[in-house]
């Protein structure tokens, strides 16, 4: 049955009132499988309950539970709206309380669709048939192969349990990769995470505690990625603060677009000056924006008194308006944005999205990246990407170097 409505999911969420809510999903942990046309499997787990009378899911990855509270029913059939990124599942209800169907993925011009299966009361993510062969807990140097000759360095951090189950991530010159849970079994490395924009899994076999080299990424419905990996107690990425930057004689920047509200906004209005004004880039598309925004909404209720200001600059993957407005809408509610988000109306995927809405940076080079600027509208400082919770301390060091820099600007005069 689930055939007949997948490709209506989203009107059907948006028809809300002609479904009932959901009230046949079995509480408690289930196993989610996303099947990929070449055998691998991105698992997680989530959790049905009800909050204030409604059902809700929880996506579990490590230590983070994202709450997912648009689901609908009609007969044994389900449609779970994510809370971002223009992903959910079109589902059927089996008579064993299992459930069956489709993730589907929208990226603007595209629309992605994977196999999608779920069964109650499995907790584990991957299986832990063996005890594990070694313990890769501590920090790597990791090299990605993009395929075309390229490489991406990142860092792996990994805690392993004496069991066999892992948790990690990895950090990148342009975001981690945000809450990863997997298990070590035998020499077999699966490491997993889901939010409904990130679906992978990493896999590799363990030769020796020091070295990972038989290793992928399995990203979406198809896309595949290498990986080596090298214990490296020491290994830095480069300087986040020089990965973007001004273009030779620019210190300000000059923009005006409208925000989600309809309102104009400019970085020259009266309300910006004299304040020290945090430019957030960004993309509803993008897992580690909404980490920064989660950071940066907080940081904003209690700090504007003191002269702060935010402004979101959002890149999506369309150039319309009103579809850019509506993906970004939920980031604002949920994470309680008060500070505007401006819709650049230059698609992400634009070549020339630096040159025609940013021209005084050398090129946007990630997503997110924040720009501060002083009282007298000078840019002091580029950041690019985001260390997010999932990355423990490091994402503590962000909030203290981060909030240092703003106290400097504010005690300096107008």
């Amino acid at each position: 049955m689930y055939k007949i409505y997948r490709y209506t999911l989203f009107l059907f969420i948006l028809a809300a009132p002609a479904l009932n809510q959901a009230q046949g999903i079995k509480p408690g942990i289930w196993q989610g499988v996303l099947q990929r046309p070449d055998g691998q499997q991105i698992i997680f787990n989530f959790e049905s309950a009800r909050l204030k009378g409604k059902p809700v899911l929880y996506v579990i990855n490590a230590g983070e539970r994202l709450l997912v509270d648009a689901i609908r029913q009609r007969g044994d059939s389900l449609w779970i709206q994510m809370p971002f990124f223009a992903s959910g599942f079109a589902l059927k209800q089996g008579k064993n309380g299992s459930m069956e169907g489709v993730y589907i993925k929208n990226y603007g011009t595209r629309k992605e669709e994977m196999p999608f299966t779920a069964v109650h009361g499995t907790a584990v993510r991957y299986p832990l048939n063996s005890p594990p062969a070694v313990d890769i807990s501590g920090r790597w140097a990791v090299s990605f192969n993009s395929g075309n000759g390229k490489t991406q360095q990142a860092i792996g951090e990994f805690t392993q349990e004496a069991g066999g189950r892992i948790t990690g991530t990895f950090l990148t010159p342009s975001g981690d990769y945000r809450y990863l849970e997997g298990s070590v079994s035998g020499d077999s490395l699966h490491l997993s995470g889901f939010d409904g924009g990130h679906a992978f899994v990493f896999t590799a076999l363990l030769n020796d505690k020091d070295h990972i080299r038989e290793a992928a990424v399995y990203s979406g419905l198809r896309a595949t990625q290498r990986w080596t990996a090298q214990r490296n107690d020491t290994v830095q990425l480069p300087d986040e603060n020089t990965y973007t930057k001004l273009r030779e004689g620019e210190s300000r920047l000059n923009f005006r677009f409208r925000s989600t509200s309809g309102k104009w906004v400019s970085i020259n209005d009266d309300r910006y000056k004299n304040k020290v004004v945090i430019i957030q880039i960004l993309g509803s598309w993008c897992p580690n924006c909404m980490d920064e925004t989660a950071y940066l909404s907080d940081y904003y209720i209690h700090n504007k008194a003191r002269g702060v200001e935010i402004i979101g600059l959002a890149y999506e993957r369309t150039g319309d308006f009103e579809a850019s407005r509506k993906a970004l809408i939920p980031f604002q509610k949920r994470y309680n944005v008060t500070y505007p988000f401006l819709v650049t109306g230059v698609s992400v995927s634009d070549e020339q999205r630096t040159e025609k809405t940013l021209p005084q940076l050398e090129s946007i080079k990630a997503f997110p990246t924040s720009i501060v600027i002083d009282k007298k509208g000078n840019v002091r400082k580029i950041h690019s990407g985001f260390n997010g919770p999932g990355t423990g301390k490091h994402y503590d060091a962000f909030k203290k170097d981060f909030e240092s820099f703003v106290n400097s600007l504010l005690k300096e005069p107008s």
